[in-house]
């Protein structure tokens, strides 16, 4: 959950919805989002909502939190009035492996009570590799979650000191290793490219690194310098480098070239799965416009064309719950034209693409060029559907640009 909340309107005391919202509720995916907003150190790349012990000090702890999870809870089942079981859950963070598989159970079980889960439901948890071990993923397994994200970043120790990563380069391969030894049907694996300092040589490591896990999802994200993080401070006193846009073009095609060669097949611009079975489905119902409620400090939240983000800070979060009152900073309802863009950025990124017909007619105009400029994929559009290539996947932004 990125730190920097959106400008809004102000959101009802209670947490109401406009029934225009709730209609068709059930009738789209449903998923639920838990931030977990505590980490053992801050990472120098890091702009999400996160804490540390020293940043929080008394004002807050986890089982205050956890109470305040709790009642948000109830407030959204209140809220949804009859919420439809719940197909995914994705707790993410911050560190949620902090809690402990014991503290992970109580998030689940939370969940489990207050809406129940859909039969197959996906049930993700992100974890540190160096929070895990073999009895916390036995944990987890006994607790009802078949899904981990373990955050590894890269194989290199010197990529990892620059990120100010704090495991050591081989702990993310055990773990993945762990997590499957325990059951977990699937594990992804998260790396980040680009890092100043990173060879071409230290990323083909971190993939054969990753391929040797035998993980069956991997996401791979360029880095992004965020204003205000530590990394973005060093870069600009000039004792690292800016991350090269070429460069980090380079590194992308590495990523899928090396994981299409061993059956990682693309889905969505940063992500590759083994099958559709191991495709992360909570992401994919942010992608094709589903419902989710987000709980916890700063998470979001959208149901039915209404978007919604909590205050900030743990403590104020969980006096907010306490006092009987919604944790909503603000809210937006999104009008049909900006549901269309937001339907055009997301689906765009997706390897099953977009309709054609999604596009008003100057998109669908400027999606015939960007097919002749090889953005594209020409029989595609001629089938109706608007699926990037390998060169547009590169300059997706440019091209949700053109079409809307």
């Amino acid at each position: 959950m990125p730190s920097v909340l959106p400008d809004g309107e102000p959101a009802p005391v209670d947490g109401s919805l406009p029934s225009s919202a709730l209609a068709g509720l059930g009738a789209r995916p449903f998923g639920v989002y838990v931030h977990v907003p505590f980490c053992a150190t801050r990472c120098g790349y890091c702009d999400f909502n996160t804490y540390t012990p020293g940043e929080l000090g008394s004002s807050a702890s986890p089982d205050s939190w956890l109470e305040g999870l709790r009642r948000e809870l109830d407030l959204a089942a209140r809220v949804l009035g009859s919420p439809p079981k719940v197909d995914t859950v994705f707790v993410g963070g911050g560190t949620p492996s902090l809690l402990g598989a014991d503290g992970l159970g109580e998030v689940l079980g939370a969940v489990r009570s207050t809406f129940g889960l859909a039969s197959g439901a996906e049930v993700t948890t992100e974890s540190n590799p160096e929070s895990t071990s073999p009895e916390f993923f036995a944990g987890l397994r006994e607790a009802g979650y078949n899904r981990i994200s373990l955050g590894m970043q890269s194989a290199a120790r010197h990529v990892l000191k620059v990120l100010d990563r704090t495991h050591t380069p081989g702990r993310a391969v055990a773990a993945a290793l762990e997590a499957r030894a325990a059951g977990i049907e699937h594990v992804n694996l998260d790396l980040i490219y680009g890092t100043p300092g990173e060879r071409h040589e230290d990323l083909a490591a971190s993939l054969d690194s990753v391929l040797a896990a035998g993980v069956d999802h991997v996401s791979a994200y360029a880095l992004i310098v965020e204003e205000g993080t530590a990394l973005a401070r060093r870069i600009r006193r000039g004792d690292l480098p800016a991350p090269d846009d070429d460069v980090l073009a380079d590194r992308y095609e590495q990523v899928d070239e090396t994981l299409s060669a061993a059956g990682l097949t693309w889905y969505e611009v940063s992500n590759w799965a083994s099958s559709d079975d191991a495709r992360c489905r909570h992401n994919l119902g942010y992608w094709l416009g589903g419902d989710w409620w987000g709980a916890g400090p700063g998470a979001h939240s959208h149901v039915g064309g209404v978007r919604w983000w909590n205050v900030k800070h743990p403590a104020r979060y969980a006096d907010l719950l306490a006092e009987g009152n919604s944790p909503a900073a603000g809210r937006e309802r999104l009008s049909a034209d900006d549901q269309r863009v937001e339907r055009v950025l997301l689906e765009l990124r997706l390897s099953d693409g977009l309709a054609l017909s999604a596009l008003d007619e100057a998109g669908q105009v400027e999606a015939v060029e960007a097919a002749k400029d090889g953005l594209l994929d020409g029989p595609s559009l001629a089938a109706g559907r608007c699926v990037l290539t390998s060169r547009g996947r590169l300059l997706a932004d440019a091209v949700v640009r053109r079409l809307t």
